[in-house]
């Protein structure tokens, strides 16, 4: 009888070992992010007044969607990721075509590379920001020449943006956030270069020498050989950029400051200056359930994508 009862307990506790060795996981996910994402939840239904919280639904979304700021926002951050997506996926897919080839001292040249991927983005763009600051940047003898940008020469944290050619649509944008555009991608231009290159060399050489044997060129060969058969991991690349790009403040924070004005205040610097700068905490947590929505929705899209092509593979 007591053996019995003793392999009976003994096998109950292997049934349950797998959930009590996933159970500190499990309370770490819970309070790290399953609590904050409900906080916030519960934050954008509801407004501070000075008596405590009370429960207002779905104004906050309805006075974000009302504000001219949000629209505007909208605009430069689809600039700002049409920008910044397309600038760091060419120069990403170039550099890691030349690495490929195995020149010497590629190791070398791999080990420089990865520099602005370790530094942090406010560090990147104050340094930045250092290099075009009026009277003593590095660049501002250049900039502020007056025979080579007419007609008084440029500040690039001062211009004020061009005249839109769409109606309200923040294009051409502002020269600060082209020079965001350029910061961004040099800070995020290692770690792309290195997924892409990885993905290149798994593609056999031989495929790519017979179709130089029958006659294609190099740009054919990267048209119809490289980018169908690297389209797996240009598109985690592609969302990847995009989520970082929607969620990245550091770098706005330290170069540009939204500034000149609102030229280059993005969704999620916008998400900063109306819980942090004006305290307005609903509203703020309403702004970041709709751009969670938008990372859910680009998270998804990615996973769904790469199902269908391991069951095509």
């Amino acid at each position: 009888m007591l053996q019995t009862w003793c392999a009976r307990l003994r096998k109950r506790g292997l049934d349950t070992l797998p959930f009590w060795l996933i159970l500190p996981t499990v309370l770490v996910l819970l309070v790290v992010q399953v609590y904050p994402a409900v906080y916030t939840l519960w934050l954008s239904l509801h407004e501070r007044e000075p008596q405590g919280w009370f429960y207002v639904g779905l104004k906050n979304y309805n006075r974000l969607f009302h504000t001219s700021l949000f629209s505007e926002s909208v605009g430069h951050t689809l600039v700002f990721l049409l920008g910044y997506v397309g600038l760091t996926m060419a120069a990403g897919f170039c550099v890691a075509l030349l690495l490929s080839r195995n020149v010497r001292f590629s190791g070398l040249y791999i080990t420089l590379l990865f520099i602005p991927w370790i530094i942090a983005d406010i560090i990147a763009g104050l340094v930045f920001r250092l290099l075009v600051v009026p009277d003593y940047g590095l660049l501002s003898g250049i900039l502020q020449n007056p025979s080579l940008f007419l007609p008084h020469g440029l500040s690039v944290l001062t211009a004020v943006r061009p005249q839109p050619w769409f109606g309200q649509f923040p294009f051409p944008p502002a020269p600060a956030m082209l020079y965001l555009i350029l910061a961004s991608s040099w800070r995020a231009l290692p770690f792309i270069t290195l997924l892409l290159l990885a993905s290149l060399q798994t593609i056999p050489t031989e495929i790519i020498e017979s179709s130089r044997i029958d006659g294609a060129s190099r740009t054919q060969v990267i048209r119809r050989i490289l980018i169908p058969l690297m389209l797996p991991t240009l598109v985690v690349a592609l969302f990847s950029l995009t989520l970082s790009g929607m969620n990245g403040v550091g770098m706005i924070f330290s170069l540009t400051s939204g500034g000149p004005g609102t030229s280059t205040e993005v969704l999620s610097y916008m998400l900063y200056s109306i819980g942090w700068r004006q305290l307005r905490f609903g509203r703020a947590a309403a702004l970041a359930m709709l751009i969670a929505l938008v990372n859910w929705l680009l998270i998804s899209g990615t996973l769904r994508f790469t199902r269908v092509q391991d069951r095509r593979d």
